[in-house]
C-alpha cells in the first residue's frame, strides 16, 4: 500500500480524470449561488446542477472536481463515530450525456487498482449493485472483479422523489480482520453493512431516468454519470488510520488542541477523544464557512456556524480549556489545506477575528447557561417529579448552545432525569420551522431537452451596437415546440446576432422592439435569458407574423440601456470602495442592476457606521468627478488575474474573459454593459443600507437623473421642515431643531419636578393612613402619578420613613394600570415576599408581574380593577400564615 498524503490523493484523483479528458472544475464556495433550496453546498454534484438539468451546456461534458461540502443533518454524531464530519471534500467525476456505465466502471477500477495510480489490491475491493442493473454487474466482471465480490443490494437506487434518478454502484474496501469487530454470522458483517471492516469509498450513480410526478419513470434523453468519493475516507486507507481523525487532515488540529489542554492527551480516554474530534471537525467547518462569507447569527447558515463554535467551546471546557482557543486553530486548518485552498491562510486574520469575537461572547453565555442548569437542578430537588422539563433542556440547547447530551450528563450526575420526549418534540418543532422557511425549489430540475438540442450559433453585438438591421431569425420555440412561424402570443426566439443583453451577473435584460424589413413593429422584447448552449434567448410578445430565416431589425431601448449601464459601472465603483473602506474581507454577495436604481449585497461582520457609509459614497463620487476612462479588454483568465481583476461568485469563465477597468481604481471580470467614462454617471447617492441576512448587508443607490431627483426630493422635504420651524435659511434648520429639543427637555424636567412634588404631597397623605391587615401594618391606595417611576420613588420614601410593614400602590395612565408592592426587611423575615403578593393581586388588572422579595411590580390593561387589587392585598395579608 502506498503512503500518500491527503494533498497527493486529491491531486492524483484529479490528474487521473484530467488525463481521461475531464475538465478540472475548481471547488466552489460553500454558499450556494442562485439555489434557494440549499443551505450549503453539500456534494460535488450540487455545483453541477445547471449542467445536469440542461439549463447550461458545458463546454466539455466530462468534468471532475474536489468540492468542499458541509452537511449538518447529524451534527450530534460528529466525534462519536469514525467518519461523521460536518465539512468534508467530495472527489467526483461527472459525465453530462457523454460516457456512461461501461466507461465509468472501467476508469473507477483503473484508478483504484493500477500501480500507476492508487494501486490497491483488487481482492480488497467489493462492489454493490442494484439487482435489476445487470449491465453494471456485467461491466464489473469484465474489468476483473470476481463474481463473489459483487453484491446485489435493493437500496442501490438513487432517487430524490422527482427528477433525475437511477441505479448506483458502491465500492467498498476491506480493511482487514483487525477492524472486524462483529461476529462472523452477524447480519451486518458484509460490504454495505454497519461495520468498520468494509469501508465505503466511492459511489457511482447512473442517472438514466426521470422520476415523474405520477410516480412512473421514463428514460432521460441524455444519460449522466455522477460519482462521489469522500477524500477523508480514502486518505484513512492510505494512512492506515483507524478513523478519519487519525489522518493528516485532522491530526495537526488535534495536536495543537493538546497544547491548549495541558495534560489531557488524545487517546487517553474515549470521552476526551470525542471532545478532541469535535474540536478538530468544527474548527475546519467554521474556518471554511466564514472564509466563504458566512457569519455567525441566529438564523440559517449563521446559526449553524454559531452552533458549531459553541459545541467546540463546550468540548474544550471538557478538556480543561478555559481560555479562548478556537480562533488559534484557524491558521492550523489553513496550513493543512494550503495546497488546494490557499485563500484560507490569506483570510486567516479576518476569520480569526470573527471566531474570537464569537468565543468571547459565548464564554459569557456559557456561564449564564451553567447557572440556569444549576438552578434547574436545584428546583427539581424540591419537586415531586425529579425530572427536568424537556422545554428547559431545549432552551439550554437552543439559547445557550448546550448539547442535549451535556445537559443530560450533568442532570444524571445529580441523580435526576430529563424529559427526552418533550425535548425531541421541541427539536421537531424547530426543524419544521426551518423546513418551512426553506424554498420549495427542487434541488435539481429535469432536462429541457428542446433547448439543449438547439445549437444554432448566435452572436451578441450589444457591446458596440444597440441596433441590428439584418438579424436573421433562426429558431422559434412556441408551446414547447420548434416552429417555423408564429402570428401572435408569446414565443422564445434566437437570432443569428442580437444587440439585446441577456440577464446575467445581476444586470437585467435589455428591452426593445423587433421590426420587419419595412420598419413595421412585429414584436416587443419582454425578456432575454441565456439558452443552455449560450445563445441569447428572447421572450417576445408578437403583434404580427414572424418567420424563421427572415431578416429583422432589432432595436434596444437606448434610454433603458443607458441607465442600466450607468448603474452597472456604479456597482463596480461601489464594490471597490467598500473593500477600500471596510476591508478586503468584504465581497459581493449579490447584486441587481436596474435602470432606476442599483442594489448591492456584500458580506461584512457588523453594521456599517454612518461615517464609513459616507466615506464609501464620497469615494465613489470622487471617481466620477475624476472622469476615469472605463475600458474593456478581452483576454484569457490568467492574464486577467495578473491585471488584478476580481472574480465573483466562483464564476466559471470561458477561455476568453472580459476585464472591465475604471482607471486604476477598479478592475473586475465582467460580461455586462458599462459607460465609456465615469463622468457619465453624474452623481452617486446611497439611499439605504441595511442587513438582509447573516453577515450580509445591502446598499441601494441611485445615479445620474435618479440621484438628482432623489436629492431634489430631500431638499423639498427639508424646505417644508424649514417652513414649519419658521426659519428662512435651510442651513438654520439643525440649530432650530436643537433649540426645540432643549426646550422640550426643559419642559420635561419641569414636568418631572411637578410630578415629584405632587407625588410627595400624595405620599404625605397616604403614608398617614396606616391600616392593620392580619399581623402586619399596611399602607395601600390608588394614587394619580405619571407611572411606575413615580411609584418606585414613593417606595423609596416609604422605606426611609419605615411607616409600615407593607406598601401597595396603584396608578393608571392611558388605559394602562400599574401596581407596586414593597415589603420591609422585618416582614420578609416573617415570610412575606413582594413577588408572591403581586402575583396574587395582579389578575385584577388583567396583568402579571414579579420581582424581588422586597419589591415587585405588575402592569395590566384594566385600570378599573386597581381598587379590587388593593382590597385583595389586605385580604391576602389577613390570611397570611
Amino acid at each position: 500500500m502506498k503512503k500518500l498524503s491527503s494533498s497527493q490523493v486529491r491531486a492524483m484523483y484529479l490528474e487521473f480524470f484530467k488525463q481521461h479528458g475531464h475538465t478540472v472544475e475548481p471547488s466552489a464556495s460553500l454558499i450556494p449561488h442562485d439555489d434557494p433550496s440549499l443551505l450549503w453546498i453539500n456534494s460535488g454534484v450540487a455545483t453541477m446542477e445547471k449542467y445536469f438539468d440542461g439549463s447550461v451546456v458545458p463546454s466539455n461534458p466530462r468534468l471532475t472536481s474536489s468540492q468542499k461540502s458541509i452537511r449538518t443533518n447529524d451534527i450530534e454524531n460528529v466525534g462519536k463515530t469514525a467518519r461523521h464530519q460536518t465539512l468534508f471534500e467530495m472527489l467526483g467525476n461527472f459525465s453530462v450525456g457523454d460516457y456512461f456505465k461501461k466507461e465509468a466502471i472501467k476508469w473507477a477500477f483503473e484508478l483504484l487498482t493500477s500501480p500507476d495510480w492508487f494501486g490497491w489490491d483488487k481482492e480488497k475491493l467489493y462492489m454493490t449493485v442494484y439487482p435489476e442493473d445487470t449491465d453494471a454487474k456485467k461491466y464489473w466482471e469484465a474489468v476483473g472483479v470476481a463474481p463473489d465480490h459483487i453484491i446485489e443490494v435493493e437500496d442501490n437506487f438513487w432517487d430524490i422523489g422527482q427528477g433525475p434518478s437511477g441505479p448506483d454502484s458502491e465500492i467498498f474496501y476491506d480493511r482487514g480482520e483487525k477492524y472486524d469487530f462483529l461476529a462472523p454470522d452477524d447480519p451486518e458483517n458484509y460490504p454495505g453493512g454497519e461495520n468498520e471492516r468494509y469501508l465505503e469509498v466511492w459511489n457511482i450513480v447512473f442517472s438514466q431516468f426521470n422520476h415523474k410526478p405520477d410516480g412512473t419513470y421514463e428514460p432521460l434523453p441524455r444519460k449522466n454519470i455522477d460519482t462521489g468519493m469522500g477524500l477523508e475516507r480514502v486518505v484513512s486507507i492510505f494512512q492506515d488510520a483507524p478513523t478519519n481523525f487519525e489522518t493528516d487532515l485532522f491530526l495537526p488540529i488535534i495536536k495543537k488542541t493538546e497544547e491548549f489542554s495541558g495534560s489531557t492527551k488524545y487517546g487517553s480516554s474515549k470521552e476526551y477523544d470525542v471532545s478532541f474530534k469535535i474540536i478538530a471537525d468544527h474548527a475546519r467547518a467554521i474556518t471554511f464557512a466564514i472564509g466563504d462569507g458566512a457569519l455567525p447569527s441566529n438564523v440559517g447558515r449563521g446559526y449553524v456556524i454559531r452552533r458549531l463554535i459553541r459545541r467546540a467551546i463546550v468540548a474544550g471546557h471538557k478538556l480543561g480549556i478555559q481560555d479562548d482557543f478556537l480562533y488559534k486553530l484557524v491558521p492550523v486548518v489553513g496550513e493543512i489545506m494550503q495546497s488546494y485552498y490557499p485563500n484560507v491562510l490569506e483570510q486567516k486574520d479576518f476569520i480569526q477575528k470573527v471566531v474570537s469575537s464569537e468565543e468571547k461572547r459565548f464564554n459569557e453565555t456559557l456561564n449564564d447557561g451553567m447557572q440556569l442548569l444549576n438552578d434547574l437542578i436545584e428546583n427539581v430537588k424540591t419537586s415531586d417529579s425529579k425530572v427536568i422539563s424537556g422545554k428547559d433542556a431545549f432552551k439550554l440547547y437552543d439559547t445557550y448552545g448546550f448539547p442535549f447530551e451535556m445537559t443530560k450528563e450533568y442532570v444524571n450526575d445529580a441523580g435526576f432525569e430529563v424529559n427526552d420526549e418533550e425535548f425531541e418534540n421541541e427539536m421537531k418543532k424547530q426543524k419544521d420551522r426551518a423546513r418551512n422557511a426553506r424554498s420549495d425549489a427542487k434541488s435539481m430540475g429535469v432536462q429541457r431537452d428542446l433547448l439543449v438540442e438547439i445549437k444554432t450559433p448566435s452572436e451578441y453585438t450589444g457591446y458596440t451596437n444597440l441596433t441590428e438591421n439584418d438579424a436573421v431569425l433562426k429558431d422559434i420555440v412556441y408551446d414547447e415546440k420548434l416552429v417555423d412561424s408564429v402570428n401572435d402570443g408569446i414565443a422564445e426566439v434566437i437570432f443569428d446576432k442580437t444587440p439585446f443583453y441577456a440577464e446575467m451577473g445581476g444586470q437585467v435584460a435589455d428591452k426593445g422592439v423587433v421590426k420587419d424589413a419595412d420598419g413595421k413593429l412585429v414584436a416587443k422584447v419582454k425578456d432575454v435569458q441565456h439558452a443552455p448552449n449560450g445563445q441569447n434567448l428572447h421572450t417576445i410578445e408578437i403583434f404580427s407574423s414572424i418567420n424563421v430565416n427572415n431578416k429583422y431589425t432589432l432595436e434596444v431601448d437606448k434610454a433603458f440601456h443607458s441607465k442600466v449601464s450607468k448603474n452597472h459601472t456604479a456597482t463596480h465603483l461601489l464594490d471597490q470602495s467598500l473593500r477600500n473602506v471596510l476591508g478586503d474581507h468584504t465581497h459581493q454577495a449579490g447584486s441587481l442592476v436596474e435602470p432606476n436604481y442599483l442594489r448591492f449585497d456584500f458580506t461584512h461582520f457588523g453594521s456599517v457606521t454612518k461615517e464609513n457609509l459616507q466615506k464609501v459614497e464620497d469615494m465613489v463620487n470622487e471617481q466620477i468627478f475624476k472622469e476615469l476612462p472605463v475600458k474593456t479588454v478581452e483576454t484569457d483568465q490568467e492574464t486577467g488575474k495578473k491585471m488584478g481583476a476580481i472574480a465573483l461568485f466562483d464564476s466559471k469563465y470561458g477561455d476568453k474573459v472580459r476585464v472591465v477597468s475604471a482607471g486604476d481604481f477598479s478592475v473586475e471580470f465582467c460580461g455586462g454593459n458599462h459607460v465609456k467614462n465615469t463622468n457619465e454617471l453624474g452623481l452617486f447617492k446611497i439611499t439605504s443600507e441595511s442587513g438582509v441576512g447573516a453577515g450580509v448587508r445591502r446598499i441601494e443607490a441611485v445615479t445620474s437623473e435618479a440621484a438628482f431627483k432623489y436629492l431634489n426630493a430631500q431638499e423639498q422635504t427639508l424646505g417644508k421642515t424649514a417652513d414649519l420651524l419658521k426659519v428662512n435659511q435651510l442651513q438654520d434648520v439643525p440649530s432650530r431643531v436643537e433649540l426645540l429639543q432643549k426646550q422640550i427637555k426643559d419642559l420635561e424636567q419641569k414636568q418631572t419636578s411637578l410630578e415629584s412634588k405632587i407625588a410627595s404631597q400624595q405620599a404625605s397623605s397616604i403614608f398617614d393612613d396606616v391600616k392593620v391587615a392580619g399581623q402586619f401594618n399596611l399602607i395601600a391606595g390608588v394614587i394619580k402619578v405619571s407611572g411606575m417611576d413615580q411609584l418606585r420613588q414613593l417606595a423609596d420614601t416609604w422605606r426611609n420613613k419605615k411607616v409600615s410593614d407593607v406598601l401597595v400602590l396603584g396608578t393608571s395612565n392611558d388605559d394602562k394600570a400599574n401596581l407596586l408592592v414593597a415589603v420591609s426587611d422585618e416582614a420578609i423575615k416573617d415570610g412575606v415576599k413582594a413577588g408572591d403578593l403581586i402575583k396574587a393581586i395582579a389578575s385584577n388588572i388583567n396583568g402579571g408581574g414579579g420581582g424581588r422579595p422586597n419589591l415587585a411590580q405588575a402592569g395590566g390593561k384594566n385600570p378599573a380593577g386597581l381598587q379590587d387589587a388593593i382590597n385583595d392585598a389586605a385580604k391576602w395579608l389577613e390570611n397570611f400564615k
